[in-house]
Order: C-alpha cells, then structure tokens, then sequence
C-alpha cells in the first residue's frame, strides 16, 4: 500500500523500499516517455521522474508533493527535475499546458470529500493542454483489497542502514459508506517505539468517478482493470482512468 502523507525523513527513506518498481511503474514510465512536459501529482519519493530523466526523457518533468520529507528523497536523487512542495489547490496552474498529469500510488484516494475531489481535478484540467491526458489509479471497491489488510500479514525490511524494520496494517471498524480508514505500524531499532500512521482512503467506483470528472470538464477515454490494460470487471484489483479535456477527446489515441 502506499502512503503519501510520510512526514519522517526515515519513513520517507523506507518508501521505495517498501515499493518497489513494478508493473504499474512500466505502464506509467512509458506514458511519461511519450509526453513532451509531465506533471506528477503526489510524487512522493520522484521515483517515477527520476526513471524518466534515466531513460533518456528530455522534456519538462515537474513533481508535486505535500510531504516534504519525500521531497528531500527527490531532490537528493534528480536535482535536475522541478520539485514543487505543495498540492493542486495550492497552485495556480493556468498557463502551464502539461501534455500528461498523473497520480500515482492510488494517491487518489487521499481525497476524501465531494469538493475536495472536485477542486483537484479541476486544478489538473486548468494544468492540462487542449489535448493532455489525466492518468490515475485507484483501488476497485468491488474487489474489497483491504480485508486483507491485516496485522498478521508483517513485512520484514531492512532500512538503508541495515536495520531491520517491521510493518503491518490494520483496518479501523468497518467501512463508512465509500470510506476506509486503517494503520501502519512500522517497528525497528530506528525508533524508541512502534511508529503508527492512520490514514483514510476513498474507494470510488467507476460511475462515481466518470461523475467527478465531468464536473471538472474532464471525460474518461479508457479505464482498465489491471496494468496489463484489462477491462474494469468486480474482481479486477484496479480501476486505472485516462481522461481528457472534453472537447479533445478525438485527439487522443
């Protein structure tokens, strides 16, 4: 799972370890490889940025991250990349005409309010060209993830410095209507004890996410259920969106 609210530099340390590169990393390095100016939204450590600029990306790359704990992890890794402390709504975006804006690691589903969700997405169409695309990920309600988020399911770790770390989760009470709210507990020499996190994620269909987009003047060109670009069925893990400025739907492929 993914947490992008990391305040401590030493739980922002642990987060590329705790996520490594996988298939939902290749499926969104070769959309920013194919966009001449990327904005990543919530971009935690840069990891995704910084695997651009590797791979030859020579374009406009900006990262916008409100916990600046990660963003020293990005800087100290890509100094070449715009690092921006700071979320959508803190912005004024007019102007910049990015071909691809993406959230990733189902930062998403951080938004947890009607006008929060609305005021992000329109903060990214006014961020967007004519023909840019939005690109995110969350988790599909129907497919039910967190009930296996469990305190016996530990992950060991080591930190950058050898030590060993374990980490867990825990759900707190059942769902509230389209709402999750859980911990993560992380346990190791580095503290003097546990280091608990509680966060609460959003888990939006894909009728109630066609929704949010439209009010922002933003419309779905393709869904999938998986990284492999499945369809969105009730067991797929994901519901991955690619949306549009309204009117410049044709132009997109």
């Amino acid at each position: 799972m993914v947490d992008h609210s990391y305040a401590d530099l030493s739980l922002a340390a642990l987060y590329d370890t705790l996520n490594p590169w996988g298939p939902g990393d290749d499926f969104y390095l070769d959309l920013v490889m194919s966009a001449e100016s990327v904005l990543d939204v919530g971009c935690g450590t840069g990891r995704l940025l910084r695997g651009a600029r590797t791979a030859g990306h020579g374009g406009r790359l900006m990262g916008l991250e409100p916990a600046a704990a990660m963003l020293v992890q990005a800087r100290r890794a890509a100094p070449g990349i715009e690092w921006v402390l700071g979320d959508l709504r803190s912005h004024r975006w007019e102007g910049y005409g990015f071909d691809l804006a993406v959230m990733t690691g189902h930062a998403f589903q951080e938004l947890l309010g009607d006008e929060e969700v609305r005021a992000a997405l329109t903060a990214v169409r006014s961020a967007l060209s004519c023909t840019g695309r939005f690109v995110f990920e969350t988790r599909n309600p129907t497919a039910r993830a967190w009930e296996t988020w469990t305190p016996d399911r530990v992950r060991r770790l080591a930190d950058g410095n050898g030590r060993q770390v374990r980490v867990w989760h825990e759900i707190q009470g059942p769902p509230v209507g389209d709402r999750v709210t859980f911990t993560e507990t992380y346990e190791g020499e580095a503290w003097a004890w546990p280091q608990v996190c509680r966060s609460t994620l959003r888990f939006l269909g894909p009728d109630a996410l066609r929704g949010f987009l439209a009010d922002a003047g933003l419309e779905v060109v393709e869904q999938y259920g998986d990284w492999a670009r499945g369809p969105v069925t009730a067991g797929s893990p994901e519901i991955i969106t690619v949306a549009a400025p309204r009117r410049a739907r044709r132009g997109l492929r």
